[in-house]
């Protein structure tokens, strides 16, 4: 007989019928949280190579260490706090966009940054204090617009921006942005607020042979920028969309939040949030959609706001929202508009520009739209600046101990955009406008700007 035959095989008896008892990898916890996407990282460090923070910050552990390893560190030990590394990421979420696995990076950025302020950082430090007033710049603007022509020669007085370096930490090499002295929340309630916008919108209608009953209506998130520094903006989209035969209401609101995730000042997010969601909650349940001029206001609205709060309202408030030209180039046919519409003689625009797209337009895949909307406008070029981080990231480039890090950040942006046609910039990001003005000298405008000189009457 061979050995062959000789083997006898037992199998085991099969357990059908009996209980499974699952292995209890983790203890109990009421608390504990596994991150939707978090197992999915599998260390390709794609994120890390994207990083802007990274590529000019040796020390900076970068975005796989913020996110899912420290997770995982403090998933095994709980004593295990949040790296204080966390406060010198940008916020610039390139991460999100880099990750082939869907890993929710900045998200876990967030609530980081979140924790290790709440729980390590010492609220009477320089840094906690300097990073407070930054983080809520919606409060000293309200301030600051009151008495505009005084704050903005206080704000940029040479031995006074001296002192704020020294003693909190703001550098002293970039200007403050100048405060409008009429804010755009002021020209909107003197042009009759949402009745006048209504009546002018119907008439818009009648004149475009569509119905003058259409269900045409949307709610503005203008931000704290567009309010209190760059009014313009405000109005431009008032007028593009009242052009299209669009009610425009402006709801009450406050900051959308973006400058407090970066700088983990989470309850204050919320507390905005709520004001925000609540407002908007009413409108968009009225048939009204949410609009934003903004990159980072719509970010946060659509993307932030249910990563990171459980408020009613706000999942249907985040799929209502939209960038303002977005959504136009959703609902209108922009493109005919453009090919029949001249800027030719226009002395308030230039023929050239150097388009730079936000980070935060890239992650909601907006970063060619300005560049597609405008290639047919006659008499105008606009050239894309190309793919870099503009080094500003809202608050990280006013920081003194960022600033150097932030122009070497957005040198390859300045290169392409001194090497480009024109002299005159553009973004949908007002804290990117200030660091291409800042880093070239060129005037920076935002393409609702452009778009209400060539199609508005």
């Amino acid at each position: 007989m061979s050995d062959a035959e000789s083997t006898q095989f037992d199998p085991a008896e099969p357990n059908t019928g009996e209980a499974f008892e699952p292995v209890d990898v983790f203890p109990d916890s009421t608390d504990f949280d596994l991150r939707p996407g978090a197992d999915s990282c599998y260390k390709c460090s794609t994120c890390d190579t994207n990083c802007p923070v990274a590529e000019v910050d040796d020390d900076f552990p970068g975005p796989k260490f913020q996110g899912p390893e420290q997770w995982r560190l403090k998933q095994q030990d709980a004593d295990h706090s949040v790296d204080d590394s966390v406060m010198d990421c940008s916020n610039c979420m390139r991460c999100d966009n880099a990750c082939p696995s869907g890993v929710p990076l900045s998200q876990m950025h967030n609530t980081a940054r979140g924790e290790y302020v709440e729980e390590e950082m010492s609220k009477l430090s320089v840094e906690y204090v300097r990073n407070r007033v930054l983080a809520n710049y919606r409060t000293s603007a309200w301030f600051a617009s009151k008495v505009p022509r005084v704050a903005n020669f206080a704000m940029n007085f040479g031995p006074a921006r001296w002192v704020m370096e020294k003693t909190m930490g703001i550098t002293d090499e970039r200007d403050f942005p100048e405060f409008a002295t009429e804010t755009f929340r002021e020209w909107w309630d003197a042009q009759g607020a949402a009745a006048g916008s209504r009546e002018r919108a119907r008439e818009r209608r009648e004149a475009r042979g569509e119905p003058v009953d259409a269900d045409k209506k949307v709610a503005y998130f203008h931000g704290c920028y567009s309010n209190y520094n760059t009014p313009e903006v405000g109005k431009a989209m008032v007028r593009v969309f009242e052009h299209f035969g669009y009610e425009v209401v402006v709801p009450e609101q406050g900051c959308s939040g973006t400058p407090m995730f970066a700088n983990g000042m989470l309850d204050d997010a919320r507390r905005h949030a709520e004001v925000n969601v609540s407002s908007m909650a009413d409108l968009v349940e009225q048939g009204y959609d949410a609009i934003a001029s903004c990159t980072s206001c719509s970010m946060a609205l659509r993307q932030e706001y249910p990563e990171l709060f459980d408020i009613d309202g706000i999942d249907e408030v985040a799929s209502h929202t939209f960038e303002a030209v977005e959504y136009l180039r959703i609902h209108e046919d922009l493109r005919d508009e453009i090919m029949a519409a001249d800027v030719d003689g226009d002395g308030d625009l230039a023929d050239e520009f150097a388009y730079h797209a936000p980070c935060h337009a890239r992650n909601q895949g907006l970063d060619r739209q300005a560049v597609e909307l405008f290639g047919d406008l006659e008499g105008v070029g606009v050239e894309d600046v190309g793919d870099s981080c503009s080094g500003i990231s809202g608050t990280y480039g006013w920081k003194a101990e960022k600033y150097e890090k932030s122009m070497e950040i957005g040198d390859e942006m300045f290169d392409h955009m001194e090497s480009a046609e024109g002299e005159t910039g553009m973004t949908e990001c007002p804290t990117c406008a200030m660091q291409m003005e800042h880093g070239t000298g060129y005037e920076v405008r935002h393409p609702l700007e452009l778009l209400e000189a060539a199609i508005v009457d």
